[in-house]
């Protein structure tokens, strides 16, 4: 579970999409926001909502975990005992981040797919900062509100730093940045991010990624990896209830962007390992047969008992996986930072 779902949009690498013109807002003398989307987030919610309701077995994609509530839980999340990603990546970081860095080259600009608060990201920064007279940091959102919200602190931490935003999804981020002349680039994507992804739109993905590397750029890749099923089902069943209180919160948005009429206490949090595909599945689960009114679209839904909305997924990887996948995506191994016990990875990846 991470904060990216709603930044990526699966589309053909041949197809060139138009999209709105580039609007700039400086919000500060070093930092500068470019919007290049402007679409209509509610009503990409409305419509999603009703497909996915409506379709068999019923889905909701899981970019609509990240209202407040559903941010601040996440938050939560990453605190709980059982959730190890987040603290087992920062801690490879904390221990490799000079290393990482001299491996990826010299005189960086440092971009990042999905930036969330960036506190992982610090830690690169604080080398990065320390090296270069000057260091820009492009972190793309589809929200500007993460980057309003946590970039001037970024500023007051770094006097050396300046921020532009790229507001927009990860396809158009991508054929801005190469619209422009720029120096050497690390790419970064943290957090498992991958993970949320199926296997074909992560291979998607990391092409698209890998067809946009010059030679001098690198990408750093967070994954996490494949480890006893107990341990998963721990991290996204935690004993204070998070998971699941976030997992619910979907349901509170609908009730109240649409207009919903879903008794929380009827339905419950499911997460368990599916070790034929090798990943996480959270889902929400009916506890009885029942009718939902949605009034934002006139109409009812059905739920049998034990009938579930498939909320997340959450794939875990081995190396033989994920060599496969870097080579099938024209891209190149150049170094690996692992936690001790080889829970997490973090992959230095260039064009081959």
């Amino acid at each position: 579970m991470v904060d990216l779902s709603p930044l990526f949009v699966i589309r053909p690498q041949s197809r060139r999409v138009a999209h709105s013109p580039l609007l700039r807002k400086q919000y500060h003398e070093r930092l500068v926001l470019h919007h290049l989307d402007h679409r209509d987030l509610r009503e990409e919610f409305r419509q999603e909502v009703e497909q996915g309701l409506s379709a068999s077995p019923k889905r909701i994609p899981p970019k609509f975990f990240y209202d407040r509530r559903g941010s601040e839980l996440f938050e939560k999340i990453t605190k709980t005992e059982e959730y190890y990603p987040t603290r087992t990546e920062a801690g490879i970081l904390a221990a490799s981040a000079r290393e990482i860095v001299e491996a990826a080259g010299t005189e960086l600009t440092l971009i990042e797919f999905g930036s969330g608060s960036s506190t992982k990201t610090r830690l690169l920064l604080d080398v990065l900062t320390a090296r270069q007279e000057q260091v820009e940091y492009v972190p793309i959102d589809i929200s500007p509100t993460i980057v309003q919200e946590f970039g001037p602190l970024l500023l007051e931490r770094y006097g050396n730093l300046e921020i532009r935003g790229l507001i927009t999804d990860y396809h158009h981020a991508i054929e801005e940045l190469n619209a422009h002349p720029r120096k050497a680039r690390l790419f970064l994507f943290l957090g498992s991010s991958l993970g949320n992804f199926s296997p074909d739109e992560a291979h998607h993905f990391l092409s698209e990624v890998g067809a946009a590397l010059e030679p001098q750029d690198r990408l750093l890749l967070g994954v996490d990896l494949i480890k006893q099923p107990e341990i998963l089902d721990r991290a996204y069943n935690d004993s204070a209830g998070v998971t699941a209180a976030f997992n619910l919160n979907l349901l509170t948005r609908i009730n109240r962007e649409l207009r919903g009429h879903f008794d929380l206490s009827r339905f419950r949090h499911l997460a368990f390992f599916n070790k034929a595909h090798s990943r996480i599945e959270m889902h929400l689960e009916s506890l009885e047969d029942q009718t939902v009114r949605i009034d934002e679209f006139g109409r009812s839904f059905s739920f049998a008992r034990k009938e579930t909305v498939h909320t997340e997924n959450s794939h875990k990887y081995d190396y033989a996986t994920l060599t496969d996948l870097f080579g099938g995506a024209g891209m190149t191994l150049l170094g690996r930072w692992c936690d001790p016990d080889e829970w997490f990875a973090l992959n230095l990846l260039g064009p081959a």
